[in-house]
């Protein structure tokens, strides 16, 4: 009984055993799959989250799970830095995130935002101990070393603040205030009636009137778009002719009715394209409108005839030159022709509108009788446009050589001539117009009434050059025997006339330097009306004690003998009692 028991016994025993081994086999089978990580917990680091760092852990351990994987988390704190490193289910939240970037065989780390506040963590598996070296990818921002630094910016913040709000008040203030004066403006240029001093600011002389007293700014010619269809214009007959274009009176046609208007036409040929171009472009600034400037209507090009057309106000007095040919002026003319002339070229040469705003200066370089017209009030307006300057200061030095020795010798200044401008100062440009001006002032004078005998027209330099001088001959004129248009003796007997002459002298002044501006000059003429009228009525009252001193001066002489001394001093004192008087 006891054989069978025995045996039965011992089967158990061994059967025990092989389950026991089969248990042990098992648990290693399953623990060679888990992922070995370092586990650290938290601990102190000296890794400064640059670059790449080790987290120094000296404890590895297989994790207990097959589906955990190796972390690793730098912390930033007041007193330096620290690191964790464990191993953790993904699928589980680790500090209130979930990790999403462990199918990777190095622990590069990214920001996050845990419970514990911000820091650094990186996941990784498919390697042994891959969340030892930690991979920062951007730098980590440092602690200010000087704390007092963000206390004095947190500081300055509201100052900053106040200040970019009283800017944007004051610039709102200054453009609201410019709209409104401009406002303001127009509006009294729209009451007033314009002196003869010219407007004041540039976008009231939009509109000029003409000769007829017709409005020259033609509200036909505005509202037609020229770039698809020429103006109904039609040519009259040829009023003047120059080296680029022919100037033809015209009518332009009205729509609406059988009327129209007369305009001046200038037409260039096709091969005068550069010359028709600039002078277009220089009519086309707004800011040139003036009354003392020929008011521009439109350009055109005309393709079927091959010309190249300028459409302006047309004044039938003509240009200074043929007018002064055939007519001699007042004193009161003069100084209506003169002052114009000096308020145009101011305008052409100023950088700034009467207004305040920013004007580009122009020089003419053509100036000369003949490039001036007179309108039916007598006063000037300048013309022909096709050598002007706009002196922009984008210009180099370069463009402005390139310019070339331009304009009519005869009325050419010295530099010109000797082509030794100043091209490093802009005002040269400006000098050069300056002595032509004195010339055409000359010009006007010689046939004013006020000289005394008054000759036939002739242009300045007339009795000593040609009609059509060339350079070389006016370098001997004016380098060489520094020659100038004369002025006789009789021409200062009148004191008006003798300003002007003084004018001319320091305005034809061989140093550009010394010549006056063309505000100067304008000013001076304005000045000198002012004065002689000062002087008439002065003069008035001047006749009138003249006339009481010419009446006899009763003297009673003694009957008995009296010295003639005695008499002389008599007569002595009573004149000066009429002197006083």
């Amino acid at each position: 009984m006891q054989g069978p028991r025995c045996s039965s016994s011992l089967r158990t025993t061994f059967l025990v055993l092989a389950l026991l081994q089969l248990g042990t086999s098992d648990a290693m089978f399953f623990g060679s799959n888990n992922q070995l990580c370092m586990f650290c917990d938290l601990q102190p680091s000296d890794c400064n989250g640059t670059g790449t760092c080790s987290t120094n852990c000296s404890i590895s351990s297989i994790c207990e799970k097959a589906s955990e994987i190796c972390v690793s988390i730098w912390r930033k704190n007041e007193t330096g830095f620290s690191v964790e490193t464990l191993c953790h289910d993904p699928i589980i939240p680790l500090y209130g995130i979930l990790l999403d970037d462990y199918n990777s065989t190095t622990c590069v780390m990214k920001e996050r935002n845990l419970t514990s506040g911000m820091a650094y963590v990186c996941s990784c598996s498919d390697e042994e101990e891959c969340n030892d070296i930690l991979l920062f990818t951007s730098t980590v921002a440092q602690t200010p070393a000087d704390p007092l630094m963000s206390v004095i910016l947190v500081s300055l913040l509201p100052l900053l603040v106040t200040g970019i709000v009283v800017a944007g008040m004051f610039y709102w203030y200054w453009v609201h205030r410019r709209r409104q004066l401009s406002q303001e403006w127009e509006r009294k240029l729209k009451l007033r009636k314009p002196k003869s001093g010219g407007l004041d600011c540039s976008d009231a002389c939009a509109i000029m009137v003409d000769d007829d007293g017709s409005d020259s700014s033609s509200t036909h010619a505005n509202n037609l778009n020229h770039n698809t269809e020429p103006l109904p214009i039609e040519l009259d007959q040829l009023v003047g002719k120059g080296r680029f274009a022919q100037v033809y009176k015209a009518k332009l046609k009205q729509t609406t009715s059988n009327q129209f208007e007369t305009v001046a036409v200038k037409i260039f040929p096709y091969e005068e394209y550069a010359s028709w171009k600039n002078e277009k472009d220089i009519f086309s600034n707004t800011e040139l409108r003036h009354e003392n400037i020929l008011h521009f209507l439109t350009a055109e090009e005309r393709k079927v005839e091959k010309q190249y057309w300028l459409i302006t106000a047309f004044h039938s007095r003509g240009n200074l030159q043929e007018y002064l040919t055939h007519h001699v002026v007042s004193w009161e003319e003069l100084q209506v022709l003169s002052s114009s002339l000096a308020q145009g070229v101011a305008h052409l040469h100023s950088d700034r509108l009467p207004c305040g705003r920013p004007k580009v200066p122009i020089v003419h370089r053509d100036l000369k009788s003949s490039n001036i017209l007179v309108k039916n009030d007598l006063t000037c307006c300048l013309c022909d446009f096709g050598l002007a300057l706009c002196l922009d200061s984008s210009l180099t030095v370069d463009d402005l050589a390139n310019s070339g020795q331009v304009g009519t010798a005869r009325y050419m200044a010295p530099e010109v001539l000797e082509a030794r401008l100043n091209l490093e100062n802009i005002e040269s440009f400006k000098q050069t117009d300056i002595y032509s001006m004195a010339l055409v002032l000359w010009e006007m004078t010689s046939r004013c009434k006020a000289i005394g005998e008054v000759k036939d027209y002739e242009p300045a330099f007339g009795s000593k050059e040609r009609e059509h001088p060339c350079v070389e001959s006016m370098k001997d004129s004016v380098l060489r025997d520094r020659g100038r248009p004369e002025i006789l003796d009789s021409w200062l007997r009148h004191q008006g006339v003798a300003v002007i002459c003084a004018t001319m002298k320091e305005c034809w002044d061989h140093d550009p330097e010394a010549r006056l501006t063309a505000h100067c000059v304008a000013e001076r003429l304005a000045e000198l009306e002012d004065e002689l009228d000062k002087l008439s009525s002065r003069s008035s009252s001047a006749e009138k004690i003249l006339e009481e001193l010419k009446r006899p001066i009763a003297v009673d002489i003694p009957v008995e003998e009296v010295k003639i001394s005695q008499i002389q001093s008599i007569i002595a004192v009573d004149s000066s009692m009429s002197d006083k008087k």
